[in-house]
């Protein structure tokens, strides 16, 4: 038996989607106006135009419809508001995109206290995984999409890009990871989350009541729906995160020359502008 596959036209994430959009394109433009520093090319607009399509996939595409069916196709719709599309996101940002806005996100982080704080944005990634995966949260979710399974949706969006801000923020913070502080950021949240994926792909019966009702779809067993869904996530996360961590690698050793560049020149000029003196004699 099939799942049910059909597209939808959700005014809610079609209106949010056409915001988003026209206020990243309005900044966009303004950062390329004649003048204007380090201007952004249009493989920053692709790669913005590629975070919304994932949103569209989410949340309007089959995977909507089938993520009520299989667990497996839920875990998906999962991953990509969580992980890809914040990465997408940010990685489209540049600080001239973000130049009407960066004081501002400096004076947010600074009331913010704990709560923009690196570790607090791993709690919230860690805890909006094990909270909406509780079996009475998960059921609630699937039973209401028009609200709880809607403010789902929410909370892994905005504990991704947070996660994910963190890391690949083109703005340089007080609160940024430098040295191995990325490094171990990912590991603590690879472990949190690990451990939830090992959880369902190893657990021997169904654990979400709401699956236990449909049809096995695909001549899957809820069992086996759910030992896959686990598998999707441990490989989602082992995948992106791994990626993740050779490209801030790679981005610290380009830090780290521009630095070195940088001190040399400054050596260099300092070494130039500090030539013989030359006193005249003082009168007797």
């Amino acid at each position: 038996m099939s799942p049910t596959i059909q597209w939808s036209a959700d005014p809610q994430v079609i209106t949010g989607v056409t915001i988003l959009t026209l206020a990243y394109v309005w900044a966009w433009r303004h950062a390329r106006r004649p003048g204007m520093p380090h201007p952004p090319g249009y493989g920053r607009l692709a790669v913005f135009a590629s975070s919304m399509l994932v949103v569209l996939a989410a949340l309007i595409s089959p995977i909507d419809s089938m993520s009520d069916d299989l667990m497996v196709i839920h875990m998906v719709q999962h991953m990509l508001l969580l992980d890809i599309m914040p990465i997408l996101l940010i990685l489209s940002l540049t600080k001239g995109i973000l130049r009407p806005v960066t004081r501002r996100l400096t004076r947010l982080e600074q009331r913010a206290g704990f709560f923009g704080h690196p570790a607090f944005a791993v709690i919230l990634y860690v805890g909006m995984m094990w909270l909406w995966h509780v079996p009475a949260m998960y059921d609630l979710a699937l039973r209401n999409p028009n609200s709880w399974h809607i403010l789902e949706h929410i909370c892994f969006a905005a504990a991704g890009t947070l996660y994910w801000w963190h890391l690949l923020s083109p703005i340089r913070t007080r609160m940024r990871l430098g040295g191995m502080g990325p490094v171990m950021y990912m590991v603590v949240t690879k472990f949190g989350v690990g451990v939830l994926g090992v959880v369902l792909a190893f657990a021997p019966h169904a654990i979400y009541g709401f699956y236990t009702h449909q049809p096995d779809y695909w001549g899957l067993t809820h069992v086996q729906d759910q030992n896959m869904a686990g598998l999707v996530m441990a490989l989602e996360q082992s995948i992106v995160m791994g990626i993740a961590v050779v490209w801030l690698f790679i981005r610290m050793l380009s830090e780290s020359e521009e630095q070195a560049q940088r001190a040399e020149r400054s050596e260099d000029m300092a070494l130039a502008g500090s030539g013989p003196e030359t006193r005249q004699p003082r009168a007797a």
